[in-house]
């Protein structure tokens, strides 16, 4: 069974409906853990590592995860780390999304790419994983971050409309890129509302390409043939 891992509850539907849309008949829970980015937040890398860890223990141990996606950027470089003492596979969810914006950069020496968050605890998390991308694709990076300044508070009001408009605002206001990542989960809608008329280039989001990643690295169960 995989497991998703999350900080926030509004994730919950997001991947549901992914699931129901691109994977249908996976066999999906989720754990909601919001302390762990209040955690990253407060307390900057490296905080929440061992709550995390805990977390994953248990949610192998009794929960019988055989896989576990992690859903948000701030502490999914400690959840894949963990993966080995688990014994499952453990993925953070913006590993893919972040190696389709290195690919999807034209050939050129450096490739530009815009990470857009709406927590700072996000940054130093992504920006790593896309070097580390960068660097195995064999292609240095120049990474610029950009903060959504305000976006936080709509999303703790619980009004996702206005979120998400603030960060479409945002994005469409990057230019001198080949690339623009949405660096939170709960950003990915964003993504539809963005006019970028000025300028053609990819926004890339994590769940979808995620999810698929995490359904990819669920143990088959074989079946028992029949009497």
């Amino acid at each position: 069974m995989l497991t998703l891992l999350h900080t926030s509850p509004v994730h919950v539907p997001v991947f549901d409906a992914l699931r129901d849309r691109e994977h249908p008949g996976l066999e999906m829970r989720h754990v909601v853990h919001e302390e762990l980015l209040a955690l990253a937040r407060s307390g900057g890398p490296g905080a929440a590592d061992a709550a995390t860890a805990a977390v994953l223990a248990e949610v192998v141990g009794e929960g019988g995860a055989t896989a576990v996606l992690c859903t948000c950027s701030s502490i999914g470089a400690a959840a894949e780390a963990y993966a080995a003492r688990l014994g499952v596979p453990v993925l953070r969810v913006d590993r893919p999304m972040a190696a389709a914006a290195v690919a999807a950069a034209p050939e050129r020496d450096t490739v530009r790419i815009a990470v857009v968050a709406t927590v700072d605890s996000t940054f130093g998390p992504t920006c790593d994983l896309i070097r580390e991308e960068a660097e195995r694709a064999g292609r240095p990076a120049d990474i610029r971050t950009v903060l959504a300044e305000g976006a936080w508070k709509h999303f703790e009001d619980g009004d996702q409309d206005g979120y998400l408009d603030v960060v479409a605002r945002v994005v469409d206001t990057i230019i001198g890129v080949d690339v623009v990542v949405l660096a939170q989960s709960s950003m990915a809608d964003a993504a539809a509302r963005v006019v970028r008329s000025h300028i053609a280039v990819p926004v890339l989001s994590s769940p979808a390409p995620g999810l698929r990643a995490a359904a990819a690295a669920v143990p088959l169960i074989p079946v028992s043939p029949g009497p």
